[in-house]
């Protein structure tokens, strides 16, 4: 027996070790994301750097966009943080090597209930083209970076740190050697972080801080305590002072900080404090000796903790802005402060230019805004798209429509594609406040929508335009209605007006929302101790409701079976039914290994197994960040981590692919994850996908797409998931394997371009060329690799381009054949660039790779919207054909002109007894050709009259680009074209018969070689 073990461990090794894995880009290939957008409702910035020298250059770092970089002034940003955690605090350039140095602290600072978190601080050398983690990886959130203006070697780094535990890694650091090395300088403790570090900018040794205690929890914020204070050094950071001389007594929240740049005794500080009537604006004239208290208007104390930054114009010490819910700003030196103008709200950083004060750039929740006036008016930078959705779905239509809710940007729905790509204007908005989740009807035109803890939840109908609220309300008996502030919405796959929602309860509408049954008992902990929302933020109270704690998050009603439903809470527990809600059993204590109260943040329901479901926990509320991801086959009975080591950040969101159940699609906070073996295996996807938070998926049916809701970079779709399903251990095993695809559809649509202009962003359209997907097991380096598209009979249509790295290849086919031959004129024919297309049928790919041949055999379709009939099709390929070969014999006909023209030349050069005759003759061909083609003139506004080649062409590449039959005005243009075609080769073999023998002998008395390419090799060219 233990011999038999022994061999079945033997064998059970070897099958694991011939397994093949492959990891990331040698797996994905070219399979690339596509983003949407949109830009209209953009993300909350949390930091804006200007260049010291150089105006045009500005830096933004994004909550969960990355960092932006603009060259022109603000008028535009391009984003240059891809490849890393999106989540922003500062951005910082160096003032001795601006053009080279840019250093980024990662983790925002603005510490409301959604942040992400960072993993340390980044260095450039290039501009931002390229970066470098320099460290502190367990920071989680840098709020200041200074840069010694003397020394580039020398950096300050103020960390705040964790958000929602305690951290030893708070307080400020330096470095002395470009950021290989770090020093803790100054620590308070593990509750206090520093959240602003700012130099003097007339002397590099006076450095000011600003510490901050505060702690948030998932159902309290705590802004406040006894370790706030704020710091001087007169000595480069070696040793530190309280400067409080003027401030009140007791406790301190947020101290924000500012020194005035043209007058650094003046400082400016707004403080958060015991007593409501004396926080606000202090100031110091004296560089922090002393402080007045000047103003405590509304705009200056509102969310201490969320809106902190100072900024003074660097010209003027009287004028001061401070960011808040509408930004202020004083002229007067604090006294007296007016909003800015209108923009998004919640302003987190304003910035002027460096040569101009009337021009500024403000940093909101929705995005960047530039000013030209002192910020009376401001305009939106409309091409920055780091919108934070919450939530996604999409409709059952072709092209589908994408359904989601934004931090603070409301809810909205637009198309995944559109004519010319999807501008601002295809959005349409269909909530206000902070949007999450939006839901269509399966079968009627109506969307789902709520804003912020089901204070509102709408139904609308789009055909109407009816709005009507339907959020459930308590009734005689019940308990307050606790609802997330993300609270969990969810239709039935089974009945299409049925509806959940959930509280602390599950609530059911059988009616689209019109009445409510509540179909479970309190499914939640109840823990009175985490109700206490009224008093949540401290020194300030901040009762937003994103405290509401103890509630259901996540509902999933399996697609199998409408009775079982799951339900996931934000205090850790997992419940189901099987009997429609009449008993639940809470399975929670079944998942061994996960910590208790770990926030369930979804539940996806397979379509493999009425038992089947998977349950993802995400800890962060606990300053945890460890993934926790499961699977149930059996009820929740028993649990299986799918989790390797791999995933590198918490999980939000999984999608289970409908077709394999070992294909599953893990959102986490640094981006996508996917797996081809159930979870043995994970790779990071990063083929134009940013490590930006993933808060939640959804898989089209119809077109096998994954579309993600991401925190920071909008709308993300992966275009067609079909090659990753059929990735098995034979697939891998293959030299080369073509994947199955659904069969390629001519799309029959407009070619029109948007109404953006250059400076708006537009989503890109999924590419409408049929896809030729293949994976390659080596990357092919030696020998020939040729693809060709064959039609039934083996005839070659084109060559394409073939993809030769290791793992998935993707080459595209726009369905056209060879463009024709044009002749040459003097100007442009764009006939040349127009290519006859394929009809629908059956087609084949022949690669050749090397020695071997390998062949796939693939379907083309018309558009099936199109009306155009079969005949109709049949006569506009024969007329395209027919006027293709035309082109081509004119231009051959040309190029025997050309030819004969340059050895009539010659010929009259080597012998000047020909010239007379010779001169003749080469002005009988030009004459011929002057009317073939046009030979004078420009190619804009001075060319000339059309000739045959031109009216030839522009006949041509109408009937070739359009589907339908030609018309019988084109028609009738043809036979007048062709009348003409036949009378100018009529012309041109005149003259060429009558003289041809004449040049022919003195070519060869004068021993000049005159051979013509043939028509094929001159058409083959």
């Amino acid at each position: 027996m233990w011999v038999a073990c022994i061999g079945i461990l033997s064998a059970t090794n070897a099958l694991a070790q011939d397994k093949i894995v492959l990891k990331g880009k040698e797996l994905f290939g070219d399979i690339q994301a596509r983003h949407l957008g949109p830009a209209l409702m953009s993300g909350r910035i949390t930091d804006l750097e200007v260049h010291p020298t150089n105006n045009k250059i500005i830096y933004t770092g994004t909550a969960g966009g990355g960092v932006w970089k603009s060259n022109d002034g603000g008028a535009s940003f391009n984003p240059i943080f891809d490849e890393h955690i999106q989540s922003i605090g500062c951005v910082t350039i160096d003032p001795s090597k601006p053009d080279q140095n840019i250093w980024v602290g990662t983790g925002e600072t603005w510490t409301r209930n959604s942040v992400s978190m960072g993993d340390g601080i980044y260095k450039s050398t290039d501009g931002g083209q390229n970066w470098k983690n320099m460290g502190l990886p367990k920071s989680d959130r840098i709020s200041s970076i200074v840069v010694d203006p003397k020394n580039s070697d020398i950096v300050w780094v103020g960390v705040l740190g964790a958000l929602w535990g305690d951290s030893d890694e708070r307080g400020i650091y330096k470095t002395t050697d470009g950021g290989n090395t770090w020093n803790k300088v100054l620590f308070v403790d593990n509750k206090t972080g520093c959240s602003d570090l700012i130099i003097d900018p007339k002397n590099s040794a006076i450095m000011y801080a600003s510490f901050w205690e505060f702690r948030r929890t998932g159902w309290s914020f705590s802004s406040g305590g006894t370790k706030s204070a704020l710091y001087k050094s007169v000595d480069g950071g070696k040793t530190w002072n309280k400067i409080h001389t003027g401030f009140p007594a007791g406790q301190l929240g947020r101290i924000a900080i500012a020194v005035a740049p043209s007058n650094s005794n003046i400082l400016y500080s707004v403080l958060e404090t015991e007593k409501p009537e004396l926080n606000g604006l202090y100031r110091s004239d004296d560089a922090g000796a002393n402080w007045k208290h000047l103003n405590n208007d509304f705009g200056l104390v509102v969310r201490p903790f969320y809106f902190s930054r100072i900024t003074v114009d660097p010209k003027n010490p009287e004028i001061v802005v401070k960011g808040g819910l509408s930004g202020s700003i004083s002229r007067d030196g604090g006294k007296t402060f007016k909003n800015l103008g209108n923009m998004h709200s919640d302003i987190h950083d304003i910035v002027f230019d460096i040569n101009d004060s009337n021009r500024m750039y403000c940093g909101t929740d929705g995005g960047v805004y530039r000013s030209w006036d002192g910020a009376n008016t401001m305009e939106m930078v409309s091409n920055i798209p780091v919108s934070q959705f919450y939530h996604v779905s999409i409709d059952d239509k072709e092209p589908f429509n994408v359904y989601g809710g934004l931090q603070d940007n409301g809810s909205w729905y637009g198309p995944s594609k559109s004519p010319g790509g999807i501008e601002s204007r295809d959005w349409t908005r269909i909530g206000q406040g902070d949007g999450f989740r939006v839901i269509k009807h399966p079968t009627k035109n109506i969307i789902y929508s709520e804003m912020q803890g089901a204070e509102n939840v709408w139904r609308y109908n789009t055909d109407t335009q009816e709005l009507i609220t339907i959020q459930p309300l308590a009734v005689k008996g019940d308990p307050k209605l606790r609802f997330n502030w993300n609270a969990p919405m969810e239709i039935s796959k089974k009945q299409a007006d049925r509806f959940y929602m959930g509280s602390q309860f599950v609530h059911k509408s059988e009616d689209m929302g019109r009445t409510w049954t509540k179909i479970s008992p309190d499914l939640t902990t109840n823990d009175a101790s985490k109700y206490n929302t009224e008093k949540s933020g401290g020194l300030s109270v901040d009762n937003s409701g994103a405290e509401k704690h103890c509630t259901i998050f996540t509902i999933a009603e399996s697609p199998l079976n409408e009775k079982v439903i799951w339900a996931g809470t934000d205090d850790g527990n997992v419940q189901v039914t099987k009997d429609g809600g009449k008993t639940w059993t809470n399975v929670v204590a079944n998942i061994a290994g996960l910590p208790k109260n770990t926030w369930c943040y979804h539940i996806e329901a397979s379509t493999f197994g009425e038992g089947t479901a998977y349950a993802v926990f995400e800890g962060h509320a606990k300053n945890d960040y460890t993934p926790y991801t499961y699977k149930t086959t059996d009820f929740g009975k028993t649990w299986k981590s799918i989790i390797t080591s791999d995933v590198d950040g918490f999980v939000r969101n999984i999608q289970e692919d409908f077709t394999n159940e070992n294909l599953l699609f893990l959102g986490t906070e640094k981006g996508l994850y996917i797996t081809i073996d159930g979870g043995a295996n994970w790779s990071h996807f990063t083929n134009k996908m940013p490590s930006v938070a993933v808060h939640y998926m959804e898989l089209s049916t119809k077109t096998n797409s994954l579309v993600m809701a991401t925190h920071g970079r909008g709308v993300i779709i992966l275009d067609d998931i079909t090659p990753l399903r059929q990735i098995s251990q034979d697939v891998l095993a293959k030299d080369v394997h073509f994947f199955d695809l659904k069969p390629a559809v001519i799309e029959e649509q407009s070619s029109f371009g948007t109404t953006a202009t250059e400076l708006e962003f537009v989503g890109n359209n999924p590419s409408s060329s049929a896809q030729i997907i293949y994976y390659l097991k080596k990357r092919h380096t030696l020998g020939k690799m040729d693809l060709e598209i064959q039609d039934e009979q083996g005839n070659k249509i084109v060559s394409l381009p073939a993809g030769k790295q290791k793992g998935i290849n993707v080459v595209a086919w726009d369905y056209n054949m060879k463009n024709p031959k044009i002749a040459s004129g003097k100007t442009v024919s764009f006939a040349g660039f127009t290519s006859p297309r394929v009809q629908e049928g059956n087609y084949k790919v022949v690669m050749t790779k090397g020695k071997d041949t390998y062949t796939h055999t693939f379907k083309v379709l018309n558009d099936p919207k199109s009306s155009i009939s079969a005949a109709d099709r049949g006569k506009q390929k024969e007329t395209t054909r027919e006027l293709f070969n035309k082109n081509e014999e004119l231009a051959y006909a040309v190029y025997e002109i050309d030819e004969t023209v340059k050895l009539l030349d010659q010929l009259i050069a080597k012998n000047k007894g020909f010239a007379k005759n010779g001169t003749k003759i080469k002005t009988d061909f030009e004459n011929v050709k002057a009317k073939m083609v046009v030979t004078t003139g420009d190619a804009y506004v001075a060319s000339a009259e059309p000739q045959l080649r031109e009216k030839l062409g522009e006949l041509y590449a109408s009937i070739a680009s359009n589907f339908t039959a030609p018309s019988p005005s084109q028609l009738e243009n043809k036979e007048s074209i062709m009348q003409r075609f036949d009378s100018e080769m009529k012309d041109f073999k005149t003259v060429k018969t009558k003289n041809e023998a004449t040049y022919l002998k003195q070519a060869k008395e004068q021993n000049i070689p005159f051979v013509l390419k043939t028509f094929a090799e001159f058409i083959s060219e």
